[in-house]
């Protein structure tokens, strides 16, 4: 009887022990299922916008994050399964949004999330380790000042790759976002952090107070944005003729010795040139070769190039008021001793030169006006050549000559017949305060000669093209693309698309092209908003250490 009792004991203990292990790792898988689907939720919601659709997803976009934070565990197992979610996050919103600098580089895609990834989640687990040891207002407060000034740091770093700025997830907004003439596009990250948190505190607490903050957190600064778009007029009336030229050659060959080709296919676009244009632009390299500053020569010392001379010639016969501002590689020559960081050497005490990705202005007169391109796509025009030689295979290859190159310390502005152009260098329209330093030396329009078909038919060309509907808001010139192949178009000071030639379309656009000299806030104050997130930064990691020492001496509860 003895034994029965204890045989029975023993299997309902075993019996328990398998029910208990059952109910936890069932418990456990719901957990893990429960978890992936906020994470794979959060990455759709931030990566729509890069995907040709609405970004108006981004500001819902943390709240999946935001709960993953608040329901791990406050313990270091607790902390470090946050950082894998988090890592896990980012990682997919790049490869769903960058994958196509594959094209031209495998390892691009690659270098490029690891960056992006390392800030963002530099922001968002600072957010995470004060939201469980200190106050919740320091803790949204650090999330939305360390997220913008990451993306800031980014955009200043040497590695600078500020694709996912969440300001440049409304590109196709534009409607939504005329603010930006007073934030710029850190003002957008501003927006969606700071509504997310509205969103998650009103999913927290459920009451009505709390929605109404949510609506009103959405629906106001897009009121703002819609009374500006439709009372927007641009200052003043004046107006120019401009040619945009695209003569879609295909980026891979442009640099295989068809210059004759190229040569011919431009004179042949521009006999589609009205003769009464003000202005004729064509895409970033569109001359091929290499010539020497300031005469634009084939060789060190020579006369100016028979090709520069014959594009005079055609200005003076069939464009006699018009400039051509076209984009070109130069060289500039450094006796001894007087080289430049970047310059490359002759060898033998000769000396050194620069190469330069640049913008040239050439009009009927025997003037030049040059521009060198000074944001440069790392990896390809800011690498030093001894790395380059070594690492060709990690190169991003984004357009332009490759290797380390000269690099242009602010924008310019071409001028012709009183009026100022500012000749932005693909790249450089990524680039909202660098963009505004063409503005704040004159310029009344906007040129971007580009080169970006490397990615072929993606999204890269696309969001490329986009973005420049935000730099035109922000500063509130009108731009007039040209890219080698798609797309190319004019843009309105209001950031509206007029005509535009797509991808592989071979074909001239003119517009009448409206003038503004007046400058936005952003114009003159660039990004503040990322200056100042860098203080409050400072600011709230000092007063959570103080907190956490106060905490630790039971000074406070």
């Amino acid at each position: 009887m003895y034994h029965g009792f204890l045989r029975e004991s023993i299997v309902r203990a075993l019996f328990f022990r398998e029910s208990v292990v059952i109910s936890f790792s069932l418990t456990t898988f719901v957990a893990m299922k429960r978890n992936m689907i906020l994470i794979f939720l959060s990455v759709i919601l931030l990566s729509v916008g890069w995907l040709g659709v609405s970004g108006l997803t981004l500001l819902g976009a943390f709240v999946p994050l935001l709960i993953l934070s608040e329901r791990a565990e406050d313990s270091r197992r607790g902390w470090w399964r946050m950082f894998f979610q988090a890592t896990l996050c980012f990682v997919l919103w790049n490869a769903a949004t960058i994958w196509w600098i594959w094209n031209a580089t495998p390892v691009g895609p690659i270098a490029a999330t690891l960056f992006s990834t390392f800030y963002n989640l530099l922001a968002f687990m600072l957010y995470h380790t004060v939201s469980k040891k200190g106050p919740k207002a320091l803790a949204y407060t650090t999330l939305v000042a360390a997220w913008i000034a990451t993306e800031y740091w980014y955009t200043i770093s040497e590695f600078s790759w500020p694709w996912l700025v969440l300001g440049n997830g409304f590109s196709h907004d534009v409607w939504a976002v005329q603010w930006y003439e007073w934030t710029g596009v850190f003002g957008g990250s501003l927006w969606v952090l700071v509504v997310n948190l509205l969103l998650f505190e009103a999913i927290r607490q459920r009451t009505l107070r709390k929605w109404i903050s949510v609506a009103v957190g959405i629906a106001l600064p897009m009121l703002v944005s819609l009374t500006m778009w439709l009372s927007y007029e641009t200052p003043g009336d004046k107006q120019v003729k401009v040619s945009i030229i695209q003569p879609n050659i295909d980026c891979y060959e442009k640099f295989a010795n068809t210059d004759e080709y190229q040569i011919r296919n431009i004179f042949d676009l521009m006999r589609e040139v009205p003769a009464d244009a003000d202005f004729i632009l064509l895409p970033e390299t569109a001359m091929p070769g290499y010539y020497w500053e300031p005469t634009l020569a084939d060789r060190l010392n020579d006369e100016e190039s028979e090709l520069w001379q014959e594009l005079r010639n055609e200005l003076r016969q069939e464009y006699p008021q018009a400039m051509i501002v076209t984009g070109a590689n130069t060289r500039r020559y450094y006796a001894p001793g007087l080289e430049s960081p970047t310059a490359r050497s002759f060898g033998y005490g000769q000396g050194g030169y620069d190469n330069f990705n640049t913008a040239v202005g050439l009009d009927t007169t025997a003037r030049i006006q040059l521009h060198h391109k000074g944001k440069l796509v790392i990896g390809v025009e800011n690498t030093p050549t001894w790395v380059f030689d070594l690492m060709e295979f990690l190169v991003i290859d984004l357009g332009g000559v490759v290797g380390q190159i000269g690099k242009g310390k602010h924008g310019s502005a071409f001028d012709h017949q009183g009026v100022k152009i500012g000749p932005a260098i693909c790249y450089e329209g990524v680039y909202g305060e660098f963009f505004g330093d063409h503005v704040r030396r004159g310029a009344e329009l906007v040129a971007i000669l580009s080169n970006d078909g490397w990615w072929g038919n993606t999204p890269g060309h696309k969001h490329l093209f986009t973005f420049s509907r935000l730099r035109a808001i922000e500063h509130r010139r009108a731009i007039a693309r040209s890219a080698n192949t798609g797309r190319s178009g004019f843009i309105s000071p209001r950031g509206d698309v007029s005509s535009t030639l797509n991808w592989e379309e071979r074909g001239v656009l003119t517009e009448e092209v409206v003038l503004n000299r007046e400058q936005t806030f952003y114009t003159r104050y660039g990004d503040y908003l990322g200056r100042i997130a860098q203080y409050v930064l400072l600011l709230s990691v000092l007063y959570y250490i103080a907190y956490r020492v106060k905490r630790r001496n039971y000074l406070i509860d």
